[in-house]
């Protein structure tokens, strides 16, 4: 059949079409840039984050994707340009069921229908790299159907190539901090999302991770009904979090901390994050408890990385200068002085202002969710400009997607919480040794590996 995994696999053709596609659009804006600069001229930013936004909004795939990555960390991009790709939307035109019928006798046989009680002909959801069906198994289970769009792979490593043609755009604008970390990191990441049976050994270890939590709830893989390339899941009934916007403030407080545990609870006792902060990725049950519903974007920390975050709040906790700077050399900053100290300070207060505030508040008075982290992210690209560069460790490109994201949802909810006391209650028993054991573990049990 065409769409075999085999077939699939970096198909030169598709590759160079794909780069022709996106090249056009992306690379004409870095040619007018590069002539700007030859010829002494001024860039507008403003102008240029348009046009860049324009180039990609008729764009599908992998480079929407790395397109709202980049709108959703910071310190990737300047402001102009984070607020501009910031505005291109998440869901793609629903592939049509003709379309949907070859995928799925590709994955599953020609016989594929007589395996699903019901299957649903119209997408449930549609997104960058493929799209959603509701369906029954043959006793009447409702399940989710995740079937991935042909030739992502060729797709995907055609737009990775891209990316650092938009990075290079971001480095003539403003080069205080190296943005090749972030490339590979990106790049590892949307690769993963592409595994779908990655995806469902990372469902697994969430089941185990969140076991004792009965507000927060991770779908069942069904395994006899997924491929790489499909994966079926238990479907799990919820509404949009943003309908609870108008809900009773004590609602919309059970919702946030239940997100609070979500992410904490899974990074502070075995280092694993969930890397996407999309709204889309969570819906609430009728009790208030939350669904976790995607695991493409899961990040895997070392023990190491986990302790120095937790080393820091400490440092930071108790004034000890010596203690903060021993963190993030443990992360691997290296040649720091006192000033970029300073400057790695200011994000860091930002991250763990809430944290260290023993009282209930919201997540941060008076921001936006579109432009929470942004007024930090200036104050810190205007400070390296007199101190840097700087190169972040690469675990830190989503560590601070995920924060952030974390944290819009709070602004969302216009949540009141002590986000002290849950932070503390995660962290309180931390144990270096204890979570190497952990981890070792329960990746072995799962086929999971760390980052080399």
């Amino acid at each position: 059949m065409d769409d075999t995994p085999t077939n699939e696999d970096n198909r030169l053709a598709g590759r160079a079409k794909r780069y022709a596609k996106v090249g056009g659009g992306v690379g004409g804006i870095a040619a007018k840039m590069a002539g700007a600069r030859l010829f002494g001229r001024d860039i507008d930013d403003a102008a240029v984050a348009s046009e860049l936004r324009d180039a990609l909004g008729g764009m599908k795939g992998p480079i929407m994707k790395v397109a709202q990555m980049l709108a959703t960390i910071p310190e990737a991009l300047p402001e102009e340009y984070a607020l501009e790709l910031s505005q291109l939307q998440a869901n793609a035109p629903a592939m049509g069921w003709p379309f949907v019928k070859r995928r799925m006798a590709s994955e599953l046989g020609r016989t594929w229908q007589k395996k699903f009680g019901s299957f649903e002909r119209e997408a449930a959801a549609a997104a960058s790299l493929g799209q959603v069906h509701r369906a029954t198994t043959p006793d009447g289970e409702p399940v989710a159907c995740k079937l991935q769009y042909p030739d992502m792979q060729s797709a995907v490593e055609a737009d990775l190539t891209q990316l650092e043609v938009v990075f290079a755009i971001q480095r003539r604008v403003n080069g205080v901090i190296d943005t090749r970390q972030m490339a590979k990191e990106i790049g590892a990441r949307l690769r993963e999302e592409l595994d779908y049976e990655l995806e469902a050994r990372h469902i697994a270890l969430y089941q185990h991770m969140l076991a004792k939590d009965d507000t927060i709830r991770v779908p069942g893989v069904v395994s006899d009904l997924s491929t790489q390339r499909l994966l079926t899941m238990t479907w799990l009934d919820g509404k949009p979090l943003l309908d609870f916007r108008e809900a009773p403030l004590e609602d919309r407080n059970q919702i946030a901390a239940a997100m609070f545990r979500a992410w904490w609870h899974p990074f502070s006792h075995f280092g694993v994050i969930h890397g996407d902060p999309h709204l889309g990725n969570y819906t609430v049950r009728d009790d208030h408890g939350i669904n976790l519903l995607d695991y493409g974007c899961i990040r895997k920390f070392p023990p190491t990385f986990v302790a120095g975050v937790v080393e820091l709040y400490r440092g930071l906790q108790t004034d000890d200068r010596d203690r903060v700077v021993a963190a993030y050399e443990s992360w691997g900053f290296e040649k720091l002085n006192n000033e970029l100290v300073d400057v790695l300070n200011i994000w860091a207060s930002f991250i763990y202002g809430p944290l260290l505030d023993d009282r209930v508040r919201t997540i941060a008075d008076g921001v936006s969710a579109g432009k929470y982290g942004r007024e930090e992210a200036t104050k810190v690209h205007a400070a390296l400009k007199k101190h840097g560069p700087v190169t972040p460790p690469r675990e830190f490109v989503f560590m601070d997607r995920a924060a952030i994201g974390l944290g819009g949802v709070f602004l969302h909810l216009a949540a009141e919480l002590n986000f002290h006391d849950l932070f503390n209650a995660e962290i309180d028993a931390f144990d270096l040794d204890v979570l190497v054991k952990r981890q070792a573990k329960q990746f072995k049990t799962h086929g999971l590996t760390l980052e080399a």
